[in-house]
């Protein structure tokens, strides 16, 4: 966490399986451009995730957490070659994971992670094991299709519901991914439920046009907001990344 506990920096990067714009593979570079977000939770789409012939997500995964995160797994799908998906990275404590299934047939496997992650008590340590809120956390990529699109969110509305229910109100929550959806209309029933942050364009990296990448809130407050456009950033995937900071301990935003 950031200054104290009071801030919380989260983003979202689609890193296209470690294939830049070069059309080079290359998953140290993708380390990089995630450990420069300096962020609290990042979700990570399109990740190759360790296996014994996918070296170079060995490597990448195993290089974050060396870095203080901790990788909560949202595979989709699986192969000899090891398996591909969401991944859900937190410098804070994962107190509770789940997977969501949120495919439809036909379409290419898609899903949900949702996190309880704990945050300290300003001036206390981990040693303490004294915290002072929980932060609810989904992290997601949704399909190509619209109609497919239109499913998914409603299932992923009815999810958030059912998880607001069984928190506090006052308690944080999150939402972030690739949406694959730029038209705010078809958005609206997670928009109902959470604050969006205002949309900015993230795709594709080298002239972003549309907002693909989306975070959504609830209990905090918006500090700032940034699409992260650096020489790295711009070669490294065909997204940029989404980076936001939100202040836990100030009067939250509304709907």
């Amino acid at each position: 966490m950031h200054e104290s506990g009071e801030t919380l920096v989260a983003a979202t990067y689609n890193i296209h399986r470690g294939v830049g714009r070069d059309r080079r593979t290359d998953h140290q570079r993708i380390a990089r451009v995630i450990l420069d977000l300096d962020a609290d939770i990042i979700a990570l789409q399109e990740v190759e995730t360790p296996a014994a012939r996918a070296p170079g997500a060995v490597v990448l995964l195993h290089h974050l957490c060396q870095h203080g995160y901790e990788p909560v797994l949202g595979s989709t799908m699986y192969s000899a070659h090891g398996s591909y998906g969401n991944v859900l990275l937190s410098r804070l404590a994962v107190t509770e994971r789940r997977r969501h299934d949120l495919s439809r047939r036909g379409r290419e496997p898609r899903g949900l992670i949702e996190a309880t992650l704990a945050t300290l008590a300003p001036g206390r340590t981990p040693y303490t094991r004294k915290r002072t809120r929980e932060i609810k956390c989904f992290a997601t990529h949704l399909g190509l299709s619209i109609r497919e699109r239109r499913w998914q969110i409603r299932r992923l509305s009815e999810r958030i519901d059912q998880s607001a229910k069984r928190t506090r109100r006052s308690d944080p929550m999150i939402l972030l991914g690739d949406f694959n959806e730029w038209w705010a209309r078809r958005l609206a029933p997670i928009t109902a439920q959470l604050m969006p942050v205002p949309p900015r364009a993230t795709y594709p990296g080298g002239w972003p046009l549309v907002a693909l990448d989306r975070i959504w809130y609830h209990g905090m407050k918006l500090d700032t907001l940034e699409v992260v456009r650096t020489g790295a950033t711009r070669v490294a995937s065909d997204h940029l990344p989404l980076r936001a900071v939100f202040k836990l301990n100030a009067k939250a935003d509304v709907l």
